[in-house]
C-alpha cells in the first residue's frame, strides 16, 4: 500500500474526564504535547495528516495539519471524530490513532495495509497478546477503507457508539503485534508522569 493513499487522523476529541478535564492531546510529553508526538510517529507512515479536537482548536492548528470537528454534539466518542475524518479524507485508506499514543509502532501501517489487502478486508486492527495468553483488541489503531463511511453514518445515526460493535458489521483483519506497550494509553496524569519517569532516571544515571 502507498503511502500516499493513506491519510492519518489523529483523536484529540474527547472530554479528557479521567484527567480531569483537560485536553489531553495537549498536556505536555518530555516536554511536547502527546498529540504531537502521535503526529510526528504517524506522519511518515501515511502521505496526508488530519487531527480530529473540539476544544482549542487554534492550538491543533498550530500543528500545521488541518483539524476537523466531530460531526456528531456532546462528544458522544471516537467514532464521531472517525466520522468526521471520513468526511474529510481525500485518499482510498484512513488510519486512526488516539492523541495519548506517543509509542505508536513505526510499521503500524505498514504491516495494517498489508493485512487489508491480503485479506480482501475493510478495515485492519491492531491487536496484542495478554499475558494470559487472550487476544486484546485496540479498536483505535485501525485501518479502513473510506467506502466504509455511510455504513458509520448510519451506525452513530442509530445511537450506537462502541466501536467493536461497528467493526463486526465488516469484513475485519486482525494484525498481532507484538510490543503491548506501544498501544498504552494514558489516561490520567500520573500515568502521564510515569510513562515519562524511565527518562527522568536515565538523565539522572547520566549526569552522576
Amino acid at each position: 500500500m502507498d503511502r500516499q493513499d493513506v491519510t492519518g487522523l489523529i483523536l484529540a476529541g474527547g472530554r479528557g474526564s479521567r484527567m480531569g478535564g483537560v485536553d489531553k492531546g495537549l498536556q505536555p510529553f518530555r516536554g511536547t504535547p502527546l498529540a504531537m508526538h502521535t503526529l510526528l510517529r504517524l506522519a511518515p507512515q501515511t502521505g496526508h495528516l488530519l487531527v480530529n479536537a473540539n476544544r482549542n482548536l487554534a492550538a491543533y492548528e498550530s500543528f500545521g495539519v488541518p483539524v476537523v470537528t466531530d460531526a456528531v454534539n456532546d462528544f458522544p466518542g471516537p467514532l464521531a471524530g472517525v466520522l468526521a475524518g471520513l468526511q474529510q479524507c481525500e485518499t482510498p485508506y484512513m488510519v486512526t490513532a488516539p492523541c495519548d499514543s506517543p509509542l505508536l509502532p513505526t510499521d503500524l501501517v505498514a504491516r495494517l495495509g498489508a493485512a487489508l489487502l491480503e485479506q480482501d478486508a475493510e478495515i485492519a486492527m491492531a491487536v496484542t497478546q495478554e499475558p494470559d495468553g487472550h487476544t486484546q483488541r485496540h479498536p483505535v489503531f485501525m485501518l479502513m477503507q473510506v467506502t466504509v463511511l455511510p455504513s458509520l453514518a448510519q451506525f452513530l445515526a442509530e445511537g450506537e457508539r462502541k466501536i467493536a460493535a461497528w467493526t463486526d458489521r465488516h469484513r475485519t483483519a486482525r494484525v498481532l503485534f507484538d510490543d503491548a506497550n506501544a498501544f498504552s494509553n494514558i489516561n490520567t496524569l500520573d500515568e502521564l508522569r510515569a510513562l515519562e519517569q524511565p527518562v527522568a532516571e536515565s538523565s539522572r544515571n547520566i549526569a552522576s
